[in-house]
């Protein structure tokens, strides 16, 4: 491409760079980032064919402006944490709600074939469940305490066992992403099945609603965690199967540090869910109108944090963009 070319077709976009970088508000993280990675290719690209132009002596100083304001991003504060979860991720993960809605749908829809899989073979449950599980489930609905598995264990111990297992079934998913996005459907697959079986069985035993208003206390932000993780995994793969105009590699390492964010934030729901399951869960004969507000509590915490806050704080952030031009 001849140089005027080059110019012509990145100008624009180029004074747009200079005109955020100048501007004195502090820019967010994930934006730099890309502004800071576009230039760079920018430049790698006019070292190459226009070495001693005025292009390419443009794009270096905007490419070290670019490597300074990162830098001077990288002096946290002492409210990093706050600022992360309250603002920096929710607006990242905007980016994201179209692979938040693909691991519902693929979460949904295997729960629903658990349960219609259950519903169609008597042995399913037990292949799934395993006899251990199913023999003692019933021994404990005989007995007047269907859900008595809750408190086999010592509320700290299942609280601690619990958060991790769900950590790990978090991790598992998102690593799972680098197998192009197949691994964390499986995963997803895998717990959704067992989710729609485990509710069938309990409504063949014609328990759905005492099964409901206990595994949904902890459950909500649980499973709701876990198709999270599972959007984590998808936006892996994606980078991998669709990389845009980044080489494969560039933008698998960019979904892997975006799938890990979306990791991270999902740690104080899991550490919640193990608390309500270890501590909170166990307490069956609670009024029904308590299980239904905690119920109720979890899943407006989690489409408000993931869903609504995300998409208020990008419109904010388009609005105050606007405002500087």
């Amino acid at each position: 491409m001849r140089e005027a070319a080059f110019v012509k077709q990145n100008k624009d976009k180029w004074l747009k760079f200079e005109s955020l970088l100048q501007n004195k508000n502090r820019l967010h993280p994930e934006q730099l980032s890309n502004i800071y990675i576009e230039i760079s290719d920018h430049l790698s690209y006019a070292k190459t064919f226009y070495p001693k132009s005025n292009t390419t002596t443009y794009l270096n100083q905007l490419a070290a402006s670019a490597h300074q304001k990162i830098y001077r991003n990288k002096k946290e504060s002492r409210n990093r944490f706050i600022t992360f979860f309250s603002k920096e991720f929710p607006l990242f993960f905007y980016n994201f709600q179209k692979q938040l809605l693909l691991s519902f749908l693929i979460f949904a829809l295997f729960s629903a074939a658990g349960a219609f899989s259950a519903a169609s073979d008597h042995t399913f449950v037990r292949s799934i469940l395993g006899d251990a599980y199913v023999n003692m489930t019933l021994q404990n609905i005989a007995q007047g305490d269907p859900m008595a598995v809750y408190k086999n264990m010592a509320e700290t111990d299942m609280f601690l066992g619990i958060t991790l297992n769900n950590i790990r079934v978090s991790l598992m998913a998102f690593s799972m992403g680098i197998l192009a996005g197949i691994g964390t459907v499986f995963i997803l697959m895998q717990n959704a099945v067992m989710l729609g079986s485990f509710q069938y069985f309990f409504y063949d035993q014609g328990l759905l609603w005492e099964s409901a208003r206990t595994i949904w206390i902890h459950g909500t932000i649980e499973i709701s965690v876990i198709i999270i993780a599972g959007c984590a995994g998808l936006v892996v793969g994606k980078s991998i199967l669709f990389p845009g105009t980044y080489t494969r590699l560039t933008s698998f390492v960019k979904g892997v540090k975006n799938g890990l964010k979306i990791v991270i934030s999902t740690i104080p729901f899991f550490i919640l869910a193990g608390f309500l399951e270890g501590f909170v869960t166990r307490h069956t004969q609670m009024p029904d109108w308590l299980a239904i507000l905690i119920i109720g509590s979890s899943l407006t915490l989690i489409i408000f944090y993931y869903i609504f806050y995300p998409i208020f704080l990008h419109k904010k952030q388009q609005i105050h963009e606007a405002g500087l031009h």
